[in-house]
C-alpha cells in the first residue's frame, strides 16, 4: 500500500510539475520579451510614475500608459476567456475538438458586427458586445439545431459548424468586397488585432470575464455530472438540459465578447484545454483552472512574438495564433479521443433512378442555361435579349466568364464526388477539407515571393499547395483512416492557415489588393480567353479520365478490407485519385477563387436525384456544378446592376443556407443512401 501511495503521489507531483511548466515557460519568455519592450520604450525608474501620473507632454509615457499596458492586459484577459470558453464547450458537448471557431460562434459574431459597422452603426452606440453576442448566439443555435437530430455527436456538430461558418464567412467577404474602402480596416479587425488606444476596452471586458468566471465555477458540479449519462445526472439532482443551456450561454457570451473586443483569435480556445489535458489536468476543476492560465500565457507570448519578429508590418495576433494553432491541431488530433459518427451520413434517402435519361435531361437544361446566360442581360434601359448583331460584340466579354464558370463548376462537382467516395466521408469537398485553401495558399505565397506573377507559375504554386494539403489531411498519410471528425478538423486547420495568410496579405497594403480581393471572393471579372482555354482543357481531360475510375469508386466506399479483398491496390488507386483531385482543384481555384460550396453540394444533389452509381453521379455532379456556378455568375451580374457580386460568394451564400435546410429537413442526416462511409 505504501508503494502504491508513493507511486500515486509521484504521478500527482509530476502532473502538477507539467502543468506549472506548461504555464510557466511561456510566461517567463513572454515576461522577458515584455520587459525588453518596456525598456526600449521607457526607463524602468519611470514605469510607476508614468502609470499613476502620466505626463501627457511625453509621447513615450502616453504610449506606455494608453497603448502598451492596455495591450498587455487585453492579451491576458482575452487569452484567459478563450481558455475557459474552450474548457466549457468541450465539457458541454463531450467533444475535445469543440471551440468557438468550429461551432460557428466566432463567424456569427463577426458577420453581425460587420453588418452593423457598415450599415447600422447606431446599433453599436451601446457597445459592440451586444451585437456580437446576438450574432454568436444565433449562429451557435443554428449549429446546435442542425446537430440535434444526430444527438449532438461530435461529427454532427463539426459538420454543422463548418457549414454555418462557411456561410457566415462568405457573407462577411461579400460585404467587404462591396465596401472596399473599409476592407483593410475590417480585415485587420477580423484577423484579431490586440492594438489598443486607451483602456476602455480592457475596463469594459474585465467585468464580463469576472462574471463569466464566477458563473462557470458555480456550474462546476452540474457540469461534472455531464460525464455521466443524462439519466445518471438526473438521478443525482441535475437537469442536464438546463445545465447545458446555462453553460452554453456562458461560453457563447465569453467568446462573443472576445470577438467584440479584439476580433477573431483562432485556436487558443482549442489549444489551451487540449494542452492542459495532455499535461495531466484530468478533472474538470483542474481544466477550468489551468486552461484560462494556459490561454492567457499563449496569447500573451504570441502577441509579444509578433511585435519583435522582423516583418514589414505587424501581423495581427489572431493570424499568428492561427499559424501556430493549426500545426498544433495536427499534432493533437491523433492523441485526442473522439466518438466518430458511425451511422453514415449522406443527405436524403431517395429512390434509385435510371441515370442516363436524367443525364440527357441535364444536358438539355445545361445548354439552355448557357444560351440564356449568353444572350439575356440587364442594361441601363432594363432587361434585354441580345440580337445576333449585338451578340458579336458581347461574345468576347461574356463567353470567357461563362466558360470559366461552367468548367470550374464541373471540375469542383467531379472532385467533390471523387473525394467523398475515396474517403468515405459525406462532407469531403475541396472547400471543406482545405484543398482549395491549400491551392490558394500556394498562390498567395507566390504573390509574396515575386512581383512577376504569370499563369504557369500560379498553376505550379497552386498545385504544390493542393498536394501538400492533400498529404496533410488524406487517410493515405496514416496507417489507419482518419475518423470523420478528425478528417474534417484537419481540413479546417489547412483552410485556417490559408485564410490567415490571406488576411496578412490583405492587411499589408499590397498594391495588388483589389485583384486579391476579387480573386479570393470567387470572381470571374477578369476571366480571359486564356483562362477559358485552360479551364476547358482541364475539365475535358477530367471528364474523359474519370469514367476509367468508376469501378474503384464503386468499391472504395465498402471499406479498406473489402477493397483489398476485391483486388484493389489501394496505394496506387489513391495516388491516381489524388492527382485527379489536386490538378482540377488547382485550376478551378486559379480561375475562380477558393470560395464556393459547389464541390460539397453537387454530389449530394446528384444523389438526391437518385443517381447513386458512380459513373452517373460523376457526370450529374459535373453538370450540376457547372449550372450552379453559371447561374451564380449570371445572377451576380444582374441582381444589383451595375455592380456585380462575385460568383463564388453568391454560390456559397445560396448553397450554405440550402444545405442547412436539407440537413434540418426531417433531421435527416441521411442513413440509407446507397453506400456508407468507412468506420473509423
Amino acid at each position: 500500500m505504501t508503494i502504491m501511495q508513493s507511486t500515486a503521489s509521484h504521478r500527482a507531483r509530476f502532473k502538477a510539475g507539467m502543468l506549472v511548466a506548461l504555464v510557466g515557460l511561456p510566461a517567463v519568455l513572454a515576461a522577458y520579451l515584455t520587459a525588453a519592450g518596456l525598456l526600449r520604450l521607457l526607463p524602468a525608474d519611470m514605469w510607476w510614475q508614468s502609470l499613476v501620473a502620466t505626463d501627457f507632454s511625453d509621447p513615450r509615457q502616453l504610449l506606455y500608459r494608453h497603448s502598451f499596458l492596455p495591450r498587455l492586459a487585453i492579451s491576458l484577459l482575452a487569452g484567459a476567456a478563450l481558455g475557459l470558453t474552450g474548457a466549457l464547450l468541450q465539457q458541454l458537448l463531450r467533444n475535445p475538438l469543440a471551440e468557438p471557431t468550429t461551432i460557428g460562434t466566432n463567424a456569427g459574431a463577426t458577420v453581425a458586427l460587420t453588418i452593423a459597422t457598415l450599415y447600422a452603426p447606431w446599433l453599436l452606440e451601446q457597445g459592440r458586445e451586444w451585437m456580437a453576442l446576438a450574432g454568436g448566439a444565433l449562429s451557435t443555435l443554428a449549429v446546435l439545431a442542425l446537430a440535434r437530430g444526430r444527438s449532438f455527436s461530435p461529427v454532427a456538430i463539426i459538420i454543422s459548424g463548418l457549414v454555418v461558418s462557411l456561410t457566415c464567412s462568405s457573407a462577411s467577404a461579400l460585404l467587404m468586397a462591396a465596401n472596399r474602402e473599409y476592407s483593410e480596416e475590417l480585415f485587420i479587425w477580423q484577423s484579431g488585432s490586440l492594438i489598443q488606444n486607451g483602456d476602455a476596452v480592457v475596463l469594459g471586458f474585465a467585468p464580463w470575464l469576472a462574471m463569466a468566471g464566477i458563473a462557470a465555477f458555480l456550474l462546476l458540479r452540474p457540469l461534472r455530472l455531464l460525464d455521466l449519462s443524462d439519466e445518471g445526472a438526473e438521478s443525482l439532482g441535475t437537469n442536464p438540459a438546463m445545465t447545458r443551456l446555462a453553460g452554453m450561454t456562458v461560453a457563447v457570451a465569453l467568446s462573443s465578447m472576445v470577438v467584440a473586443a479584439v476580433g477573431v483569435i483562432s485556436f487558443v480556445a482549442l489549444a489551451a484545454p487540449a494542452l492542459v489535458r495532455l499535461a495531466g489536468a484530468r478533472t474538470l476543476r483542474q481544466r477550468m483552472i489551468w486552461a484560462p492560465l494556459a490561454g492567457a500565457m499563449l496569447l500573451w507570448l504570441t502577441d509579444r512574438l509578433v511585435q519583435v519578429l522582423p516583418f514589414t508590418s505587424e501581423i495581427p495576433a489572431g493570424v499568428a495564433t492561427a499559424f501556430l494553432g493549426a500545426p498544433l491541431l495536427f499534432l493533437l488530433l491523433p492523441k485526442l479521443r473522439t466518438s466518430p459518427d458511425r451511422d453514415g451520413t449522406m443527405l436524403a434517402s431517395v429512390r434509385r433512378r435510371s441515370g442516363w435519361p436524367c443525364l440527357l435531361l441535364g444536358l438539355v437544361a445545361m445548354a439552355l442555361l448557357l444560351c440564356a446566360a449568353l444572350v439575356i442581360g440587364r442594361g441601363a434601359t432594363g432587361w434585354h435579349v441580345a440580337s445576333a448583331a449585338e451578340l458579336a460584340d458581347l461574345l468576347p466579354l461574356r463567353a470567357p466568364r461563362i466558360v470559366v464558370a461552367v468548367c470550374a463548376g464541373m471540375m469542383l462537382g467531379v472532385v467533390g464526388t471523387l473525394m467523398q467516395r475515396m474517403t468515405g466521408n459525406p462532407m469531403a469537398a475541396p472547400e471543406v477539407l482545405g484543398i482549395s485553401g491549400g491551392a490558394s495558399l500556394g498562390i498567395l505565397l507566390l504573390f509574396v515571393a515575386t512581383s512577376d506573377v504569370n499563369r504557369p507559375a500560379m498553376i505550379a504554386a497552386g498545385l504544390v499547395g493542393a498536394l501538400v494539403s492533400l498529404a496533410m489531411v488524406s487517410p493515405t498519410a496514416r496507417r489507419q483512416p482518419l475518423a470523420p471528425d478528425r478528417l474534417l478538423l484537419s481540413g479546417v486547420a489547412v483552410a485556417t492557415m490559408a485564410s490567415a495568410f490571406s488576411a496578412v496579405m490583405l492587411a499589408s497594403g499590397d498594391p495588388r489588393l483589389d485583384t486579391l480581393i476579387g480573386w479570393l471572393s470567387g470572381s470571374t471579372y477578369r476571366a480571359t480567353a486564356a483562362d477559358a482555354s485552360i479551364a476547358a482543357v482541364t475539365a475535358t481531360a477530367l471528364l474523359a479520365i474519370v469514367p476509367l475510375t468508376s469501378r474503384w469508386l464503386e468499391i472504395l466506399p465498402l471499406g479498406e478490407a473489402a477493397s483489398r479483398g476485391l483486388g484493389l491496390g489501394l496505394f496506387r488507386v489513391r495516388v491516381v485519385l489524388l492527382v485527379l483531385i489536386s490538378v482540377p482543384t488547382t485550376i478551378a481555384t486559379l480561375v475562380i477563387g477558393p470560395l464556393s460550396f459547389v464541390g460539397l453540394m453537387a454530389p449530394h444533389l446528384a444523389r438526391m436525384l437518385g443517381l447513386q452509381r458512380a459513373l452517373p453521379q460523376l457526370f450529374a455532379s459535373a453538370m450540376l456544378g457547372g449550372m450552379m456556378l453559371v447561374s451564380a455568375d449570371w445572377a451576380g451580374r444582374m441582381l444589383i446592376f451595375p455592380w456585380q457580386i462575385p460568383a463564388g460568394l453568391l454560390a456559397a451564400l445560396v448553397g450554405g443556407p440550402y444545405f442547412m435546410v436539407l440537413m434540418w429537413k426531417g433531421r435527416q442526416w441521411p442513413r440509407a443512401s446507397g453506400w456508407r462511409p468507412q468506420s473509423a
